[in-house]
């Protein structure tokens, strides 16, 4: 059953918070840099370092333009939203920064943090997936209010949660840049941890495109059905491997004389629900 996230919904708790997050009723506090303290519920976990010097360069030269967030902990301040300004202030040998002073809950810390990033164009591919799936499970948020709010398409949206499916040392290789996310929805594909891995370590080695990862994922498919078998119609086969591609997972047409049956694999709860969901069928209850 959904729950109802803070007894408000997720417009209500996002928006005013987030992007009025500095208004002009609100002070403004210079607070020492090293009072304050990462944000616990920080779901990126790479920053680029050229990048960063770049915002301390230009934090030298005019200041820090917009202030952070930050709410008291135990007598001390933790950072909920600018911590690449944080960085960059601490980069560029600040030591203070404007700060706004919020009352929070950990809930709303993390969803304003999740948010954030969100936004933000250069997130990888495994912490978008997770930034999405934690707002769908720890907040209740459903893929169509995620991706409403954010301004994705649905299907993007339980995509990227699905990635997170792939074994660890696949999801490492993504967060590297090695795999890009086409890449790793072709191997969604592959039935066993070991083959997704073995496939993954020689795109990254021979440099394989994503297109030829779909290929060489698509004759498994028709072999398989080779042993089983099946007689599939040439056209049956094509909507089964189209459909394939759409869904990430394998599927099965079996044509009868009055209709027939369409058969889709999903590997997990999570994997079932974002299937559900791109074919448009509602999971909550």
């Amino acid at each position: 059953m959904r729950r109802t996230v803070l007894g408000r919904g997720l417009e209500a708790l996002i928006s005013q918070d987030l992007k009025e997050s500095v208004s002009e009723t609100e002070r403004v506090m210079e607070l020492e840099i090293n009072s304050i303290e990462p944000n616990p519920f920080q779901p990126r976990t790479h920053f680029d370092e050229s990048q960063l010097q770049e915002l301390a360069e230009s934090i030298r030269k005019n200041g820090v333009i917009q202030p952070v967030v930050v709410r008291r902990v135990e007598g001390r301040y933790q950072l909920i939203m600018g911590e690449r300004r944080l960085r960059g202030s601490k980069l560029a040998g600040k030591t203070t920064i404007p700060a706004i002073v919020r009352t929070v809950n950990d809930n709303q810390s993390l969803s304003f943090a999740l948010m954030e990033n969100l936004q933000r164009e250069d997130l990888n591919p495994v912490e978008e997936g997770k930034g999405y799936k934690a707002l769908k499970d720890e907040f209740g948020f459903s893929i169509k209010e995620i991706s409403q709010y954010l301004g994705k398409d649905r299907t993007t949206v339980s995509n990227t949660i699905r990635l997170l499916a792939l074994p660890e040392e696949v999801l490492r290789l993504i967060e590297s840049g090695k795999l890009k996310a086409g890449h790793a929805r072709a191997l969604l594909s592959i039935e066993g941890d070991d083959k997704r891995i073995e496939m993954a370590l020689k795109v990254v080695e021979d440099n394989i495109s994503v297109r030829e990862v779909e290929r060489s994922v698509a004759p498994r498919r028709k072999k398989k059905r080779r042993r089983t078998g099946r007689k599939t119609d040439p056209l049956i086969a094509a909507l089964e491997e189209r459909a394939e591609r759409h869904l990430g997972t394998r599927v099965r047409i079996t044509p009868g004389k009055k209709g027939g049956t369409i058969t889709i694999d999903y590997y997990s709860d999570d994997d079932l629900e974002a299937i559900l969901k791109m074919i448009g069928v509602s999971t909550e209850i």
